[in-house]
């Protein structure tokens, strides 16, 4: 803003850019205090319309006096008040022994983005303030409308409290976080990888010239890649005939001055601008673009269930069985995203995703490392990878021959008692207990053999 020529200012207000946009709307989606913020003025229209509306009905439904009224409303604010301050200094509580238990990381990506707590948090605060306008309203003529909506807000609010305080305790558990993680992990995945497996030989391969024409290098703070505008690349590669190749992955930490875009071909017209504003950075990953962070969330809840410190190898079960569906999804996905062509078939931006390698190689490896002592934990990884083979395209099952191999080899090291040995090399969907473990073993024997 500046002073013009006539002494009058000027609001140089510029459109929000891409990237900022982006960071704003993901803030606002994690962002708790946003809708019952709204809220607030909300209830106050209400208050205003309603008593509006009361004049001009002229009806004495409940047949208070103002002294009654005003008992009421005033028990109906001391009620969604303290509902209001329970409501809080719970959930904090709760997250934080959430965030030890489990991981950090389903703070901002699960809990702060539940829509349940967000809106019944909204309807209390709607309560609380639609109460205390009314009461101002008293003495300004009919009042019976509005005393009846905060008796009916207040019922209401009463249910919604009870209501949020048994979900929120089932929000917390393990596996309501682990099947809420793998949901979305699983929307992401459809997302980024949207058509079915198909051919394998060209699958995440290409070709490129070994050295770009031009680099361009990361010039804001320091972060992590959260999303790419892919659409503004292409149409910038199409109007520059170029191809743009996007340096790094979406989820990696990317330093002022990294190499951000290489550009092949006639490059020397296109703006920085455009490309860097395409390009959106945070300080903690998020889920949009990002397949493989669904997966590092519940496989750092398995490590964490698996340490000496918790020692709870059941959780790290449940959180096995999360990864096995997403390693389905993943699976039976066509991979080549690294490519993205122009309508006419020629290639415009070079865009790496996750391969199926690194999929696998982040679901086991950990796992395996911290749980190959563990009953359970070899053979539920075991009884996913004689899952997945048989259901799978053959072009995957070369990966998960290899981690079978893996594992059977930790499982000599582990087990030196013959019994034990034997037990450890059924697969089982529950760890340890399932009565057709031992049917499951007989029917793979003959695809794995010893």
């Amino acid at each position: 803003m500046h002073v013009n020529a006539f002494g009058l200012f000027d609001l140089n207000i510029t459109p929000m850019r891409w990237n900022q946009r982006y960071v704003f709307e993901s803030y606002l989606r994690s962002s708790l205090w946003v809708v019952p913020f709204f809220a607030i003025p909300l209830a106050l229209i209400a208050v205003r319309m309603l008593h509006r509306l009361d004049i001009w009905l002229g009806w004495s439904l409940l047949g208070l006096d103002t002294a009654g009224a005003k008992t009421l409303l005033e028990a109906f604010v001391s009620a969604t008040l303290a509902f209001v301050v329970f409501t809080f200094g719970s959930l904090l509580v709760a997250i934080q022994v959430a965030s030890a238990q489990l991981t950090p990381r389903i703070i901002a990506t699960i809990l702060l983005r539940n829509d349940v707590v967000k809106y019944t948090v909204a309807l209390l605060i709607f309560t609380l303030m639609f109460a205390l306008a009314a009461q101002n309203r008293l003495d300004e003529g009919p009042y019976q409308l509005l005393v009846l909506t905060a008796t009916l807000l207040g019922i209401i609010s009463f249910a919604a409290f009870f209501y949020l305080i048994d979900y929120a305790s089932r929000l917390l558990r393990p596996i309501s976080v682990l099947s809420s993680v793998g949901n979305n992990g699983i929307t992401v995945i459809e997302n980024v990888y949207p058509r079915l497996s198909s051919d394998p030989v060209t699958e995440n391969g290409f070709l490129k010239p070994a050295t770009p024409d031009r680099i361009i290098r990361h010039r804001g703070p320091s972060g992590i890649v959260l999303a790419v505008n892919i659409g503004r690349l292409l149409a910038l590669a199409e109007n520059s005939d170029c191809v743009i190749e996007f340096a790094p992955q979406v989820g990696d930490f990317v330093a002022t001055g990294d190499p951000l875009f290489d550009l092949f071909g006639g490059v020397r017209s296109i703006d920085e601008e455009p490309l860097l504003t395409s390009v959106a950075f945070g300080s903690e990953r998020t889920m949009d673009q990002d397949p493989t962070f669904a997966f590092r969330i519940v496989v750092d809840i398995a490590l964490r269930a698996l340490s000496p410190a918790i020692n709870d190898p059941t959780t790290a079960v449940l959180a096995i069985d999360q990864l096995h569906r997403m390693l389905r999804t993943v699976g039976e996905r066509d991979l080549r995203t690294d490519q993205i062509l122009n309508k006419s078939g020629k290639l415009r931006v070079i865009f790496r995703t996750p391969n199926w390698e690194d999929f696998i190689h982040l679901a086991f490896s950990e796992i395996r490392a911290c749980g190959s002592n563990n009953l359970q934990i070899v053979r539920r990884l075991r009884a996913m990878i004689e899952n997945l083979v048989p259901t799978l395209p053959d072009h995957r099952h070369a990966a998960l021959v290899q981690e079978l191999s893996l594992l059977d080899r930790e499982i000599t090291r582990n087990f030196t008692y013959p019994e034990e040995l034997a037990l450890a090399r059924i697969g089982d969907t529950q760890g340890l207990g399932g009565h057709s473990a031992q049917v499951r073993a007989d029917k793979v024997s003959r695809t794995f053999p010893q």
